[in-house]
């Protein structure tokens, strides 16, 4: 693979905060861990949509060529059946595209899931070891279009060990 490599890192809230949350279990029984606050934005007009996916599984290092955002609303991905998977995010520039240069890259668990705050640049779902089921909650419709998909120089997420 050619191009930058971004090694994967550990989840790590405190340097993904910027691009959103992870969704983790509670730490006791009858706990309940609550996101709800990562939904209140979203356009105007929009409804909320839950869809399941079928993701193929992919091998390191993985190539990433690709990028999507939207705009208005979060993005959430809650794991059904997933053994470990990739998100890679990144800020934009002054301008609104996508800075391959500062993105990072984490490798999570299949019992965390993730919200994507709006406005994130991220790649779409990737798994590792086998087939993966995602559910995944967002926005649509309304007057707002709230899919940004664009095409970057590749970039290859690297195993660090």
């Amino acid at each position: 693979m050619s191009g930058p490599t971004v090694p994967l890192q550990h989840p790590d809230a405190a340097r993904f905060a910027p691009f959103g949350r992870f969704v983790v279990p509670p730490d006791m029984p009858g706990e309940r861990q609550f996101y709800s606050d990562m939904l209140y934005l979203h356009p105007d007009g929009s409804a909320p949509v839950l869809h399941v996916n079928h993701v193929t599984p992919q091998t390191l290092p993985a190539q990433v060529s690709k990028v999507e955002r939207h705009p208005y609303a979060a993005q959430c991905f809650f794991p059904i059946d997933v053994s470990r998977y990739i998100v890679v995010v990144m800020p934009s520039d002054g301008d609104g595209r996508p800075q391959t240069d500062h993105a990072l890259a984490f490798l999570l668990p299949g019992t965390m899931g993730v919200i994507y705050s709006p406005g994130v640049w991220h790649m779409g779902a990737k798994v590792l070891d086998r087939l993966g089921h995602f559910a995944v909650l967002m926005w649509r419709g309304g007057p707002q279009h709230d899919d940004e998909f664009r095409t970057i120089a590749p970039i290859s997420i690297i195993d660090p060990t």
